[in-house]
């Protein structure tokens, strides 16, 4: 190789070096939260704290695991978020805290309003706050414009989305969509807490090809009495977990007096989810959709 050659050779690698480089800690530019508000930073942000899990598993699926210096005390996956430092509740972060660990950046999802007191000291923060599963991507999509991951983050959501439509494949040409009642809080059994219109679980059991039979609800959550449950007998009961434990077992279900009668419990088709796959508005939620699939069509996933 000639000393020209070798020479242009030199300056192309290290003009990609430092491409690379800048692309990792060069200002992201200005972009704008889920609150519409502009977020400006001098640079992709280093040292992040995260009140939310669904923020903090977005960040370890795009790498990020290394620059976050604090947690809430319910960031509980992947298993590495559990030795990072805690700042508290999900709802009530301890102010003081995130400010000990002198953050370049906090993440929240808006609905901590001590959060809103870090404008004033001068730490930036940014709301994500998805309100459906498209909402998700374009938050991923956002984290990854913030800390200058955008190729992990476009990876990230054309996995989530290859994985969403081979579960539509499956599910969009059988016709038949049972219908499916979750349980989300059963402490009255006769009158349990669960998912309406607006809610991820409601989104989760259409995309999954059932019917959920409280999806008229105009609210995310809501009770739903025993006479509306009779009536509109469901084929698919999905209860939710907490930690791996069912908030009511299968067994419990069908041992209450006013549930027998459901074609469910006759039929013996109440299943247990993972509540944070299908409640997180995170990377997980996919995992979530193709557990709610399996659920109300085995047939279609025997194989």
């Amino acid at each position: 190789m000639s000393k020209g050659i070798w020479l242009l050779t030199l300056s192309v690698t290290v003009i990609f070096a430092a491409i690379a480089c800048t692309s990792a800690t060069s200002a992201p530019g200005a972009v704008s939260d889920d609150w519409g508000r502009e977020i400006k930073l001098d640079k992709a942000p280093q040292r992040i704290v995260s009140h939310v899990p669904s923020i903090t598993e977005m960040l370890f699926a795009l790498g990020l695991g290394d620059r976050v210096v604090g947690v809430s005390d319910y960031c509980d996956y992947p298993e590495e978020a559990k030795s990072k430092p805690k700042v508290g509740g999900y709802f009530n972060p301890n102010v003081e805290e995130i400010i000990a660990l002198n953050p370049d950046l906090v993440l929240t999802d808006g609905y901590a309003s001590d959060i809103a007191k870090l404008e004033g000291l001068g730490i930036p923060f940014a709301v994500l706050q998805p309100k459906d599963i498209d909402g998700i991507f374009k938050d991923i999509e956002l984290l990854g414009n913030i800390t200058g991951s955008q190729q992990k983050a476009s990876e990230l959501t054309t996995d989530m989305k290859q994985r969403i439509d081979a579960v539509l494949k499956k599910v969009v040409p059988f016709c038949y969509r049972p219908g499916v009642f979750y349980v989300f809080d059963a402490t009255d059994t006769t009158k349990p807490w669960t998912a309406g219109s607006g809610s991820f679980i409601d989104a989760l059991i259409n995309l999954a090809g059932g019917f959920n039979v409280a999806g008229q609800a105009q609210e995310p959550w809501i009770q739903f009495n025993m006479e509306e449950l009779v009536k509109s007998d469901p084929e698919v009961i999905l209860v939710d977990s907490i930690m791996g434990t069912a908030v009511i077992s299968p067994s419990e279900i069908a041992a209450l007096p006013g549930w027998q009668g459901i074609t469910a419990v006759k039929e013996n088709r109440i299943y247990v989810v993972n509540g944070d796959l299908v409640n997180r508005s995170g990377p997980r939620i996919v995992q979530g959709l193709e557990d709610v699939a399996r659920a109300i069509h085995p047939e279609l996933f025997e194989h």
